[in-house]
């Protein structure tokens, strides 16, 4: 199988990648029932040799849910009646989702409101209770 270019710096060699085919469900007609069209493609994140420590731990950490108890990403296609096809999306896919989960996120710098906006805030809760005030009867 051929390498999978995830990104400038990370490339998923062949043979890390495993596929396997069973029969799609859905529309297709008879075709569906004789072809083995759904593809399986399944990367090992925890014994693969491209990632870095850092690397394999964010992909563990941002892709938990999808990653098998073994550490394995799987990636299932279905979508076209060509099995050739369904393997090139799963291979979109799964780099995808490995770029996804490799992307750092930004770092949030702490803000405070300005004094004018805490004041523009406070004017208008007064504004508000005023008009409020007004609603109630008169006391006697």
């Amino acid at each position: 199988m051929d390498d999978l270019r995830i990104n400038a710096a990370i490339t998923i060699p062949g043979a890390e990648l495993t596929v396997s085919t069973s029969r799609a469900g859905g529309a297709g007609g008879q075709h569906v029932n004789t072809t083995d069209s759904r593809v399986q493609l399944t990367w090992c994140v925890r014994t693969s040799t491209v990632l870095s420590t850092g690397q394999r731990y964010r992909l563990k950490h941002n892709l938990g849910s999808r990653l098998t108890a073994d550490g394995r990403l799987q990636v299932a296609a279905q979508d076209e009646r060509s099995q050739h096809r369904n393997r090139e999306i799963a291979r979109e896919r799964l780099a995808q989702i490995v770029r996804d989960g490799l992307k750092v996120p930004k770092h949030r710098k702490k803000t405070k409101p300005s004094r004018a906006a805490k004041k523009r805030r406070v004017d208008a809760k007064k504004r508000r209770g005023k008009t409020k005030a007004m609603r109630k009867a008169p006391s006697e």
